[in-house]
């Protein structure tokens, strides 16, 4: 019953303003920690040198950029089966990190292919793959600013959400299924990793500070999103941060 009773905007709301705050800090936190340990206190890999050190910054956000994806498909889910305003918004506010981080993705990979491959790109399966995702985030970010009815937009955000899912696991397995260039999975569920523990140390905090980034941004975005679907609302009027705009509009 909780749960349900954040899913009204004006419960989720003030949620929301208390809990982005501690994951952005945690986020920044971790951040360093992580790039601490992968750049100063992490050795060299035997075989690549210092060129590895990207896999720092390449594989959390491929990672994210995968699981942010999935975490749209969810919400998705919920908009078209319940028809709640608020997953919706966290479809909204979810797609633009999504992007960002599958271009980093893209970007981080072409500079360690440069010197592991010789080139900045190859139609490698999995490049490609997370090309596509990227494509994904952009149409989905395009066609629901297109559509000038929310709920029209968010239906349609959501169809195209649930449709590119299937991308996700072609991306994670493509290295299985094809033969490809790029490297396998060092990090597995069912074996023991195939990195240092430090290496590993360093990669894993990087993956917890994008995840509580992720989640801070959202939830950010979320509330921006709230004030703009909810204007007209009784309640967003009393919000303080509103009647203080409202107040100095006034004065102008």
């Amino acid at each position: 019953m909780k749960l349900f009773h954040y899913a009204a905007p004006q419960n989720f709301y003030p949620l929301a303003g208390r809990l982005w705050p501690w994951c952005a800090a945690v986020a920044s936190v971790l951040a360093l920690a992580g790039l601490w340990v992968g750049f100063m206190l992490a050795p060299a890999d035997a075989q690549q040198g210092q060129a590895y050190r990207i896999i720092y910054i390449h594989v959390p956000v491929s990672w994210m950029a995968m699981v942010i994806y999935l975490a749209m498909a969810f919400w998705s889910v919920l908009t078209l089966a319940f028809q709640t305003r608020l997953s919706a918004l966290m479809t909204h506010a979810l797609a633009p990190t999504g992007a960002l981080l599958a271009f980093l993705s893209l970007w981080t990979g072409a500079l360690w292919g440069k010197p592991m491959w010789g080139t900045y790109w190859v139609w490698d399966a999995r490049l490609t793959s997370m090309l596509i995702l990227l494509f994904l985030y952009l149409g989905y970010i395009a066609l629901t600013s297109a559509i000038e009815d929310p709920r029209r937009a968010d239906r349609a955000g959501a169809l195209v959400a649930l449709v590119g899912v299937v991308n996700v696991p072609i991306i994670y397995f493509s290295v299985k299924w094809w033969n490809t260039l790029h490297q396998g999975a060092s990090v597995s569920l069912t074996q023991s990793p195939r990195m240092a523990s430090v290496m590993l140390t360093g990669m894993l905090l990087m993956t917890l500070a994008l995840w509580l980034y992720a989640v801070a941004v959202a939830l950010w975005r979320v509330r921006s999103g709230i004030l703009l679907r909810e204007s007209h609302a009784a309640w967003v009027q009393q919000l303080p941060e509103v009647r203080a705009r409202l107040a100095l509009r006034g004065i102008a």
